[in-house]
Order: structure tokens, then sequence, then C-alpha cells
């Protein structure tokens, strides 16, 4: 099996600590440019108007609740591909990846079918102004064709991490949204004798970006000589049907908890008028490049979860919680800081208007405070898929959004307004946070015994 030396297995030697910062660096920098998309399309969106800007902020749950999507079939694959390669059974892990691709280009086909369907009637629920639909049109339409660009590069870049090539990763991840950057503006305003698109052009430029995204991951997987003919042998697909909708399932309603409450959220900001809606949008877009630290552990643990797991190495797993606590609680007071100091001039680059301005900075002077816990519920929820484990993941996330922060927020509100909202966002952050670290510290502990 020489032709398979790409699945060797890559994380289960070596100092626990300096191996997980060694993959989080190239992370860091490729999340940092993928979640540019969000930042820099709404830098230029609100160039247009407060309208604009409101239409977008009114897709960001839905674009939430494709990217979760995603994000479960991504852990999905990496569980499954990762514990393979640290049992040393490349073959099945093998079969695994061309499966895994196959299950995201499918759904990806579904989501789009059923998002053109119900377009009008999910943002009218979403408290979305008649008035609005036609500028939210103009931009989820294209955006929604493009899903296959967005879910297939997802779980493909997820198995590659399994394998433990991070630094590509990051690499693909940067040129996508180097090609968005420099489209942005270009589509938006008409330059360089283009037309002049608006918020089509800035679903346009996500949606190119995204397909290097994918011409690149075939590439790899086929340089590698990875991929086979998933319709060849029918039993190997449905065995991989079922590991994959075992921790997919899970982790699709997992990470679709987080788009659900925003959009409820979403209805209740929306009640304060569409400024205050612009000023969430800004915040929220902000908010992910802040998180980015997380994202990037919570990218790399679960792949290190499956290998050693796979290969039997309990006390490296036991090593990596505690080193995964002193890097989330320690980077999230430096943000939390940071936040607290630049809000004003952050959302400034965004707006000029007063009452969207208060509303984003708000949102980023209190919710920030608990980003330390929240990185430990991300980091907690990829070590549990890792694992093949993902009913505690499931279970930690319903119990922060419904369990906690929903009510939290539905009360708060009455007393604070709507800085009542992120109150109970930080508070159920902080109290989740707590319970998820206990939670994996106890399973490990009784998996090291055993």
């Amino acid at each position: 099996m020489a032709e398979l030396q790409a699945l060797n297995a890559r994380l289960v030697e070596g100092d626990v600590g300096k191996l997980l910062f060694k993959l989080s660096l190239p992370m860091i920098a490729g999340i940092f440019a993928l979640m540019s998309y969000n930042a820099v399309d709404t830098f230029f969106v609100a160039q247009l108007g407060v309208q604009e800007l409101a239409a977008m902020s009114f897709t960001f749950p839905v674009a939430m609740m494709v990217s979760s999507i995603a994000i479960g079939l991504g852990a999905a694959a990496s569980s499954c591909v990762a514990r393979a390669i640290g049992r040393g059974d490349k073959l099945r892990a093998k079969r695994l990846i061309s499966d895994c691709l196959l299950v995201a280009t499918g759904i990806s086909l579904l989501v789009t079918a059923a998002g053109l369907y119900f377009l009008e009637p999910l943002f009218l629920m979403l408290g979305a102004s008649r008035e609005l639909l036609p500028l939210i049109s103009d931009y989820m339409v294209l955006w929604l064709w493009g899903t296959f660009a967005m879910v297939v590069p997802m779980v493909a870049t997820s198995i590659m991490r399994a394998m433990g090539d991070a630094s590509l990763v990051g690499k693909l991840m940067i040129a996508g949204a180097v090609v968005n950057i420099a489209l942005d503006p270009i589509l938006i305003f008409g330059l360089l004798g283009a037309p002049r698109l608006e918020l089509q052009g800035a679903a346009w430029a996500t949606l190119l970006s995204r397909a290097i995204g994918v011409v690149i991951a075939l590439r790899y997987f086929v340089g590698q000589k990875l991929l086979v003919n998933p319709f060849a042998e029918l039993a190997p697909l449905r065995q991989s049907l079922r590991e994959i909708s075992h921790i997919g399932v899970p982790a699709m309603a997992t990470n679709m908890i987080i788009p659900f409450a925003s959009g409820l959220v979403l209805v209740m900001i929306a009640s304060y008028g569409d400024y205050a809606v612009a000023g969430f949008g800004i915040a929220v877009r902000i908010e992910p490049l802040a998180l980015i630290a997380f994202y990037a552990l919570s990218a790399v643990i679960g792949g290190f979860c499956g290998q050693n797991l796979g290969a039997a190495a309990y006390d490296r797993l036991q090593q990596s919680l505690r080193w995964s606590v002193r890097y989330a609680l320690a980077i999230g007071l430096v943000i939390a800081a940071l936040l607290y100091v630049l809000a004003p001039w952050l959302v400034a680059a965004f707006t000029s208007a007063p009452e969207t301005a208060a509303v984003a900075i708000s949102y980023l002077r209190i919710v920030p405070i608990s980003y330390g816990c929240y990185g430990l519920v991300m980091a907690a929820n990829a070590s549990f898929n890792g694992l093949g484990r993902p009913l505690p993941a499931t279970v930690i996330s319903v119990a922060r959004v419904i369990g906690v922060y929903l009510p939290l927020a539905w009360l708060l509100q009455t007393e604070l307004s709507i800085s009542g909202l992120f109150v109970a966002s930080a508070s159920a952050n902080v109290l989740v946070g707590v319970c998820a670290y206990g939670w994996l510290r106890s399973y490990y502990r009784r998996l090291a015994a055993s």
C-alpha cells in the first residue's frame, strides 16, 4: 500500500501541545481568510445603504444553517476517516473518503432545491418585510446555487485535517478568500468595466471563490489516488452511510441549533427596527473573526482525537484536554479585552448610523466576556465527535441554546431591552462551557481506567 502513504497516522506521536499548536497555526490563517468572506461582504454592502445591509443580515441564519450542515458532515467525515487511519486500516479510510464526498454532494443538491422553493416564506417567517424581499432574493438565489461549492470543500478539508494535513487546508482557505476579496468591490460597484451588480455582486464573488475550493480539493484527492467508485460495491457504501449518519446526523442537528436560535433572536431584534437588525448583523459578522483561534482548535482536535482513539493512546487524549483548557481561557481573556476597547472603531468601519452602531458595540462589549468558555464548548463538541460519540456534543449544544440561552434571552430582554439578549448569550457560554469540560474530563478518565 505504498500508494496510500498519505493515510499514515501522523497524530499519534510527539508532544501533544506542540503538535496541536503546530496544526492550529495554519488553520488560524486559513480560517481568518475564510471568515473574511462575511466581514468583507458586510463592509462593501454597508456602503450601499442600511436596507441592503439589513437584507444581508436577514440571510445570516440561513447561511449559518447551510454551514452547520456542512460542518456536521465534515465532523462525521473527519471522525470516520481519522479512526480508520489510527487503526491502520488504510483501505477502509480510502473508501470512506469517496463515500463522504458522495454524501456531501447529494445533500448539497437537496439543500439548494429546498432553499429556492421556500425562499420567500422562510424570510417572511424570520421577520423580513416585503420591501426587503427583492434585495434578499438578489443575494440568496445565487448563494443557494453555490451550496455545492460550499459544502463539498468543507467536507474535503475536514478529511484533510483528519489525515493530519492542516497546512494544505489553510492554503486552500486563503486562496478562496483572496479571490473573494478581490472580486467583491469589482462586482458590487462595477469597477474595471464590470457591471454594477450590488448585492448580486457579493453573491457572485462568493460563488466564484468557492468554486476554486472544489477544483483544488478534487485535484488533491485524485492526485493522491484516494478516490474510488462508490457504486462499484454497495455493501461498503451501506456501511459508510451507517458510519457517517451515526455521527453526521447528530452533528448536523447540533450545529443547526445555533442558526435556529439566531433566527429566533433575529425575530426578537427585528421588533426594535431595521437599525437594530443592521447593528446585530455587523456584530455577528465581526464575531467569527474574534473566534478564529477557537475554530482552529476545534478544527484540528477532532482528527487528533479520532486517530489517537484508534491507536488506543488514551493518555494523549487527556493531555489534549488539559492543553485545550489553557489555550481557550488565555486567548478568551485577551480577545475580550481587545474587543471592549476596539469595538467603537471596528463598528465605525461598517456604519456611521448612531443607533446601528450602538447595538453592535453593545454586543461586542458583552458577549466576548464569555469567549473562553465558548471555546471550551467548541473543543469538547469536536472532541466527542472525533471520538465517535456525537450524543454528548448534541446534549451540550441543546443545553446551551435551548436550555439556557433562549429562556434567559426572553427573560432578560424585558428587563434590559436588547442588551439582555447579549447578557443571556454570555451567561449560557460560561455555564455550559464549565459543564462541557467536566463531562469530557470524566469520560477520558473512565476511558483510561478501562
